[in-house]
């Protein structure tokens, strides 16, 4: 969570002249005292030095100040100064609130560059230790290992970091906990920390205290806001006015975006204005005072409609909001959101990345004064209503998101067309860039839904449509650290409330993400939990599915006998609910267990069930398939004749179907067995049979077990 908006750094301006919308900060001044501290402070030889031990980690250097002193400026501009990069352009065009990483320049001590994380929520809240070591590990292009814990993240991003001569630069760090377990492991890296106090708990570590911007820079900073005549014309105003902000960058920032906002508006009326504002909440320490009230200052001054969005914005998922958000919120008109967002950008309210569909990020110095603002004006109702209109939003997006990349004609692209325009996208490629920068928020958005401790139809909903529209576009062994945590979010409300329903529906997801990335037993311990959780729920389908899940682990991990008991359970279940497709499928599953454990009498009648099965379904290539597996067992068996004639039954089954590629496939494995019965000639006739069935297409189609169908 970024500290301030624009704190010292920008672009600079002709006087009077209005910065774009969107310009990324590219200048930097004051704090010439604390740069020149902080690295002095790297110079100096730590306790291990002077000990005459080797470093056995990084340096840490901490800056502490309040919200809206510049810390994370200052941090920024320290990390770009140290590796020849333009970090505060960096954190500008990550809007302030996202991860980010520059690559070095090859120069200086710090050579690969500057790696920053936020590590306290929009809300308030601590980042748990595992969600800051997963963005780290994306930015550095490790892979996340799908389920790893707390620990196994913050050894990898020790690993990735041992290797590298980087700064990292951990913003809004609650206590020294949240710190420790990311320390680099490496006295070639630097990590710079910011917080509100000091990191007890961590060694060697001398605070860099923030105070007030002095007086001459301070001054700067509101002439380059409002150009250098409004200052030169009473200076000694601008100096009253300064010290009313306290000197904070922040304060400044807004007071000189509403000076900006309202030329005709003197320096001496904002000061008089400020001055005679009262303290709002006198619990509020001495020193976060006066950005309360230059907030204040600023929020009262707009007009009904933009204060009610700028309050509603308080709502944004992980801080983070772009013109539809702030439609869904406010009931109004995308445009009107969009254009009321550049406002307040030009205010000093809001960062932008500046794209073409711009994402705004809440500065973290100003979501607690926007909480508190909302809950004081705003009535819970209404903030309930724009809460659910903006998760409803996010529904229809990702709906939409996912829907572009289903075929022309399905049942989703059609609905798609339904959907108004402002919400669907042009293209999949275009849908997968917007889910790709609006991941963290998309993700925050889920945590919002179910953070009230229930699981309503919406919050159900959105985390449907959430993981959809991620397996869709990354794929699910690809998106699977994220789909572990959308679930896991599920499985832990269920618990709280008592849910047993839910609890094995997020299991059962759980254990299909274990088995698709290889953690079989994993996966079937959250299988084993599915199953109690179902039977709790007097859920037949939860269960059932559980147990043939349970016996897919066992048969993944080669133990058949206990695989074929499990199918066994769920094929009873199915057999007492008359549910043909699943007792088909099922029989297949049996058979081919039975097969592997070389039972060949116990799978030969299984697999003459399942094609009697999909016989009765009139799924006539499901039932080649199992009477070609039929024909495999009979062959295992010893009955080669036996085996060639149920292939050719599978063969003409095929035919009939039209599928020209199982087939082929069944043709081939006629020649196979008509070569182990010394029939070379007949095989060749079957070859050149499958030959002429594919043409020039690809090798023929896999023949898959029925047990690889489920």
């Amino acid at each position: 969570m970024t500290d301030q908006a624009v704190d010292t750094s920008g672009p600079a301006t002709a006087p009077g002249a209005e910065e774009p919308s969107g310009a990324a900060p590219s200048r930097f001044f004051g704090r010439e005292r604390e740069l020149k501290a902080l690295r002095e402070d790297i110079e100096r030889a730590g306790l291990d030095t002077l000990a005459g031990r080797k470093a056995p980690r990084a340096r840490v250097l901490l800056i502490a100040g309040r919200p809206g002193s510049g810390r994370s400026a200052l941090a920024e501009e320290l990390a770009g100064a140290l590796t020849g990069t333009d970090a505060v352009g960096a954190a500008a065009a990550a809007t302030g609130a996202l991860p980010w990483s520059v690559r070095g320049t090859g120069t200086g001590a710090y050579p690969d560059g500057v790696l920053r994380v936020g590590l306290t929520d929009p809300g308030g809240e601590p980042v748990p230790t595992e969600r800051t070591a997963g963005e780290l590990l994306g930015l550095l292009g490790v892979p996340v290992p799908p389920g790893a814990d707390r620990d196994e993240l913050s050894e990898l991003v020790r690993e990735a970091l041992a290797v590298r001569r980087i700064v990292l630069v951990l913003d809004d760090a609650a206590d020294a906990e949240q710190v420790d377990p990311l320390l680099p492991e490496n006295p070639d890296c630097l990590v710079v920390a910011t917080a509100t106090g000091p990191l007890t708990g961590i060694p060697d570590v001398r605070p860099c205290t923030l105070g007030g911007l002095e007086k001459g820079a301070a001054v700067r900073l509101l002439a380059r806001a409002i150009g250098q005549v409004r200052v030169t014309v009473d200076p000694r105003t601008a100096e009253r006015l300064a010290e009313e902000c306290g000197g904070q960058p922040a304060a400044l920032t807004l007071m000189g975006g509403l000076l900006a906002a309202h030329p005709k508006v003197s320096v001496a009326d904002v000061a008089g204005q400020l001055h005679a504002l009262p303290d709002a909440g006198k619990q509020q320490p001495v020193g976060a005072r006066p950005l309360a009230r230059a907030f204040r200052l600023v929020h009262d001054s707009l007009p009904q409609t933009a204060a009610r969005i700028l309050r509603l914005l308080a709502l944004a998922p992980a801080g983070l909001a772009d013109a539809h958000t702030a439609s869904a919120l406010a009931g109004c008109s995308v445009s009107a959101a969009r254009s009321t967002l550049d406002d307040f950008v030009k205010l000093g309210l809001l960062r932008t990345d500046g794209a073409v569909h711009p994402l705004y990020a809440v500065p973290g110095c100003l979501a607690p004064l926007l909480r508190a603002l909302l809950e004081d004006r705003d009535r819970p109702a209404e903030i309930q209503l724009a809460r659910a209109r903006m998760l409803e939003r996010t529904v229809r997006r990702l709906q939409s998101c996912r829907a572009v990349t289903e075929p022309e004609g399905s049942t989703a692209h059609r609905k798609l067309a339904g959907l108004p325009r402002s919400l669907r996208f042009p293209s999949a490629e275009e849908a997968g860039a917007w889910l790709r920068v609006r991941q963290p928020a998309l993700l925050a958005s889920a945590r919002l839904a179910v953070a009230d401790g229930e699981l309503d139809t919406l919050a159900r909903r959105l985390v449907a449509a959430l993981v959809r529209a991620l397996a869709a576009h990354r794929g699910t062994e690809e998106a699977a650290p994220e789909l572990y945590g959308l679930h896991g979010l599920v499985l832990d409300v269920a618990r709280r409330r008592e849910l047993p329903r839910e609890q094995a529906a997020a299991l059962l997801n759980l254990a299909d993400l274990d088995a698709r990335t290889g953690r079989t037993r994993e996966a079937l311990t959250r299988y084993r939990a599915a199953l109690d959780a179902g039977k709790a729920a007097k859920d037949l389908y939860a269960t059932g599915r559980a147990m043939e899940s349970v016996g897919g682990a066992y048969e993944q991990l080669g133990d058949y006998h206990r695989a074929a008991d499990w199918y066994g359970r769920a094929l009873a279940q199915r057999l007492s609910q008359g549910e043909r497709a699943d007792e088909a499928r099922l029989y297949g599953r049996l058979g081919a267990v039975h097969t592997y454990a070389g039972r060949y009498g116990e799978a030969l009648r299984n697999w003459r069930a399942a094609a009697s099965g999909h016989r009765r379904l009139g799924d006539l290539p499901a039932q080649a398939r199992a009477l070609s597996e039929s024909a495999r067992v009979q062959e295992y068996a010893g009955r080669p004749h036996d085996s060639l004639q149920t292939c050719r039954e599978a063969v003409e089954l095929a035919r009939r179907a039209g599928d020209v590629r199982l087939q082929a496939a069944l043709q081939l494995r006629l020649a196979d067995t008509l070569d182990r019965l010394g029939d070379p000639t007949a095989a060749r006739l079957h070859r050149s049979a499958a030959d002429r069935l594919l043409g020039d297409e690809a090798p023929a189609y896999e023949i898959r077990s029925a047990s690889t169908e489920s």
